[in-house]
């Protein structure tokens, strides 16, 4: 028997098993629930969502409230649907419905409350997600419902809604895998990353023992091109949609901007764009050619020039000495401001363009060097277009002039051939034939020449000065002229590409102020290679030492592979980094895309364990990988801490720098380093069967 509400009184709506519409606001919540934590928010708004669009659809079971004496009070309490009760609430305050709403209830006075409450809550067997997730997909595709309009109807977000509909997009035989327990719903979620089911079994095939999520997303986007990657920046996502590619979207991890589809035909947009960059630089500057690469030619083996000082006009001189007056009455009148106005930052800006647009105008290329040569347009690891300017060809390279006595050439047989006379060997027995004009054999030149290399070796060792000029003259000729044999020490600096080691390496901070540095002695280099040692000779100490010292360094190598077997050299880089008093902090820092994100997760435990604390460590414990990684990037920003291999060690030093005026530092113990011998090769012998120290110090010191 149903009652309807406007008759609920008369009736006799508390007999047991009756249907009856009661007023929403007649109703209770019964003391006797067994449910005591509080429904959630989350689910009160799928219950109000889901009554809104397809009305209640299970009674709620209740029994009458009785006062004191055991007399009705004309109130119910709710054993069963209490949160369906609190969602009809949440729609009158929402002013859904008014608080009168009749509620179709059933009245049990014949059960306990509290049990059936109970039962209601344990005796039933939640759908499984397989099912859900398909169901959703049906809804998509059977009744056109996008992702809002079922996310409305079930009081969930649409990214929700998404996520449950690429679920159901799974291959069907993974989704068996998956009702059969053999995949987790992690593994599911990293297979929905795609909706290629061909591509989603051919992965799932391919899997070993490890069928962690992170494998197989990996393996699923193998062939794509993560949106962080600097090819993908440089295009955009807009111009490769257009283009005919498709971005692939993780609904289920933060992918920072999805899966870029097609790698050949974005690497064709990128060429496409960097040749766009490239004409407009050939055009604008005036070069022979351009050439366009992803990534930079490092064996180009081409001869590079730079930019050389040049007089400004006198209109560029008086700009620049109005627009530095201006700066500087700018700054002493705003010394004292804590913050700028708009209007004042805007004209301190405008006039340190106009002074930075003035300063590169001192600096230029000469305009025969740009008809000869070229630039290489290339993609920078952040995504935006970076020139190289001043390469010459050698079909472009002009020749270099020889000199008079030195112009022969060598023979078949290895005879000195000079204005097209064959010389004959020292005592040809022809005494009649004598010219006074005959040039001198090549037996008799090497001869004479090394015993003049004996005087140099001799005289230079016993000149430190001039052995520094020579050094550094060696080590400039080969850094700075490419393919000019200009000098007579036979010193060969190497310097390794390190781009090749660390991806993105050449347009950190440190790669940008080693480049300046370079790019300012090549500037000050004179243009043809004969005029270096006058160049060096004519430089002051202290210059000269920075020179050697830039050369110099430009020839370390740290860099440890893997195949290699250099203990004492990665143990001298280590001393080198002591002596140089070493700080990476100043350079690097640890970030989920530069280690963290590179190295397990006990790496990362370990890391935040050091630097922070055990208990930062214990609360990522939990954490998947990737959000541990960004979560260990905060916790250990600001803390200094370094990867073991990036530390300074500190190791007692053995030779003391140099001053200006190239004197020794005076020793604790009165020594200096001419009290230092080399070791004999008897105790490097030694050294190496292992009957003296490991280390093997390379000097020892003099007897007394």
């Amino acid at each position: 028997m149903t009652i309807h509400s406007k008759n609920v009184e008369a009736a006799n709506a508390s007999e047991s098993g009756t249907e009856v519409f009661i007023p929403l606001n007649k109703l209770k919540k019964s003391p006797r629930n067994a449910r005591k934590t509080p429904h959630s928010e989350a689910i009160i708004e799928a219950y109000a969502a889901s009554i809104a669009a397809k009305g209640i659809l299970q009674n709620l079971v209740v029994e009458p409230e009785l006062d004191g004496e055991g007399a009705e009070t004309g109130f119910y309490l709710v054993s069963i649907g209490e949160g369906r009760r609190l969602a009809q609430l949440l729609r009158v305050k929402r002013k859904q419905i008014k608080k009168t709403e009749p509620i179709r209830c059933v009245v049990d006075t014949k059960n306990d409350p509290h049990e059936i409450s109970l039962d209601e809550n344990v005796t039933r067997e939640a759908m499984h997600p397989a099912d859900q997730y398909e169901a959703f997909r049906r809804l998509n595709e059977e009744r056109g419902w996008g992702a809002e309009e079922i996310a409305a109807r079930f009081g969930v977000t649409a990214h929700v809604v998404r996520q449950r509909l690429r679920l159901g997009a799974v291959s069907p035989k993974l989704m068996q895998v998956y009702r059969d327990g053999d995949l987790t719903l992690d593994q599911l979620m990293a297979f929905a990353l795609t909706e290629d089911h061909a591509r989603q079994e051919q992965v799932f095939d391919g899997l070993t023992y490890n069928r962690d999520a992170y494998i197989i997303r990996r393996e699923l986007t193998r062939t794509h091109v993560a949106a962080t990657d600097r090819r993908a920046i440089f295009i955009g996502a807009e111009a490769f949609i257009e283009a005919g590619g498709m971005i692939i979207r993780d609904l289920f991890t933060d992918d920072r901007g999805g899966f870029y589809d097609d790698a050949a035909l974005l690497d064709r947009m990128v060429i496409e764009k960097l040749q766009s960059v490239a004409e407009t630089i050939k055009q604008g500057e005036g070069w022979k050619w351009a050439d366009v690469h992803i990534d930079y030619p490092h064996a180009h083996g081409l001869r590079r020039t730079y930019p050389q000082p040049v007089a400004l006009s006198e209109e560029d001189e008086a700009a620049y000495a109005v627009a530095f007056e201006a700066f500087n009455r700018l700054t002493e009148e705003w010394s004292s401001a804590e913050e700028l106005p708009d209007d004042v930052d805007k004209r301190f800006g405008m006039l340190e363009a106009e002074i930075e647009g003035v300063d590169a105008l001192r600096h230029a290329y000469d305009p025969d060097v740009i008809a000869r040569g070229g630039v290489f347009v290339v993609l920078s690891h952040d995504g935006t277009a970076r020139i190289e300017r001043g390469f010459i060809r050698a079909d472009d390279d002009q020749p270099e002039a020889q000199d008079g006595d030195n112009s022969y050439t060598i023979n078949g047989d290895g005879e000195i051939i000079e204005d097209g006379i064959s010389p004959d060997a020292d005592n040809d027995g022809d005494d009649e034939v004598e010219d006074a004009g005959k040039p001198l054999s090549d037996l008799l030149v090497r001869d004479l020449t090394a015993h003049r290399t004996l005087g140099l070796r001799l005289a230079l060792g016993e000149q430190p000065d001039i052995a520094l000029v020579a050094v550094t003259h060696t080590l400039a000729a080969q850094t700075f002229y490419q393919g000019a044999e200009a000098h007579c020490l036979e010193i060969r600096p190497t310097s390794p590409y390190l781009a090749g080691h660390a991806d993105g390496i050449e347009d950190t901070a440190a790669a940008k102020a080693l480049a300046d540095r370079h790019t300012g002695w090549a500037a000050d280099m004179p243009v043809d290679v004969a005029d270096l040692w006058g160049f060096i000779a004519s430089l002051d100490h202290a210059s000269v030492m920075a020179l050697f010292a830039h050369c110099a360094s430009l020839t370390v190598n740290a860099v440890k592979q893997p195949w290699e077997r250099k203990q004492r050299a990665h143990e001298t880089a280590d001393r080198l980094a002591t002596a140089v008093a070493l700080d990476m902090t100043a350079h690097w820092r640890p970030t989920a895309r530069t280690y963290l994100g590179r190295v397990t997760k006990a790496n990362i435990l370990a890391a935040v364990c050091e630097a922070v604390s055990e208990e930062a460590a214990d609360r990522l414990v939990a954490l998947k990988k990737q959000p541990m990684a960004e979560a260990a990037e905060q916790l250990l920003s600001g803390t200094g801490w370094l990867p073991a291999l990036m530390r300074t060690t500190e190791y007692p030093t053995l030779v003391e720098p140099l001053d200006v005026a190239g004197e020794a530092a005076a020793d604790p113990d009165g020594l200096s380093t001419a009290d230092l011998v080399p070791v004999e090769e008897t105790d490097l012998a030694a050294a190496d069967s292992g009957s003296a120290a490991e280390d093997g110090e390379p000097f020892h010191v003099a007897a007394e």
